[in-house]
């Protein structure tokens, strides 16, 4: 809303969870899962508090947490995981992509206490807790696993991540005056740019203009890949990154920039010169 502080939105937020809570009733809702900060989604890091705000909300009702690490663990956001970046205080955890460090498919889900308790009490009533996956505890993705683990500890990753996360995030949003671009956010090493007219969320480009796609096809062009989601360009480099090849992602990320400045100047033209003729 119009001069709502992030304070007043997350509270507005907690307050409509807990609407919705009593709305369907407490005893049918199971858990509550979330991303740290929303990765795919255009990388959305979570309003000041709205952790705090949304864990008292799910603790009066006794619902459950879910963190879902998947993008945001391993060092992604400067700390080991998002739940230590905001305070979250989760009941499940959900791991993949980093914790082979991407070399091999592997997932895994952590459980708290308090859970793996009572999965214990009432195995134990049954016998046994008749649950599995066909590749659960495969030697070779778990392996490879406990080593990037091991590496990410020898190289203190998080410590990389936080030496050279600055100047991604800053080299980055200094384009943020661009007039083709609505916002650039992120944190640690993993940042999104949003591609608007007018510099507006309510004026998104035509999508057959493609604004998006192609200024991936343009970093691509000059050296780079990106993640392209429509209009949203989402980019999380390797924690190996030096700070020669940062230089470089800036300096591609500018130049793929202005050929897609010129190329919607061009769309403009195009589209005024149709509505002329038509009129």
């Amino acid at each position: 809303m119009s001069g709502e502080t992030e304070e007043e939105f997350s509270t507005r937020l907690a307050n409509n969870l807990e609407n919705i809570i009593f709305k369907e009733g407490p005893e049918t809702v199971a858990a509550f899962i979330a991303e740290p900060v929303i990765g795919g989604g255009g990388v959305i890091p979570p309003p000041a508090s709205y952790f705090d705000k949304i864990q008292v909300v799910l603790k009066k009702y006794d619902i459950l947490l879910i963190a879902d690490e998947v993008i945001c663990g391993f060092g992604r956001l400067g700390t080991m995981f998002g739940c230590d970046k905001y305070n979250i205080k989760p009941d499940l955890v959900s791991l993949a992509k980093a914790l082979s460090s991407g070399y091999i498919p592997i997932g895994a889900v952590l459980v708290s206490p308090e859970v793996s308790d009572v999965i214990h009490s009432e195995s134990n009533k049954i016998g046994s807790f008749p649950h599995g996956f066909t590749y659960s505890g495969h030697p070779v993705a778990c392996a490879v696993a406990l080593e990037a683990l091991k590496i990410y500890k020898e190289r203190n990753i998080i410590e990389i991540v936080n030496k050279i996360s600055p100047k991604f995030q800053e080299g980055l949003k200094a384009f943020s005056d661009s007039p083709i671009i609505g916002e650039i956010r992120g944190i640690g090493l993993v940042l999104s740019t949003e591609f608007v007219d007018n510099k507006s969320p309510n004026d998104p480009f035509p999508p057959e203009w493609g604004v998006g796609p192609y200024f991936g096809a343009q970093c691509e062009k000059y050296g780079m890949l990106v993640s392209c989601v429509g209009d949203y360009i989402n980019m999380a480099p390797p924690f190996t990154l030096s700070l020669d090849e940062l230089d470089e992602l800036i300096s591609i990320y500018g130049k793929a920039l202005k050929d897609t400045e010129k190329r919607v100047e061009e769309l403009k033209s195009q589209k005024k010169e149709m509505m002329m003729a038509k009129a």
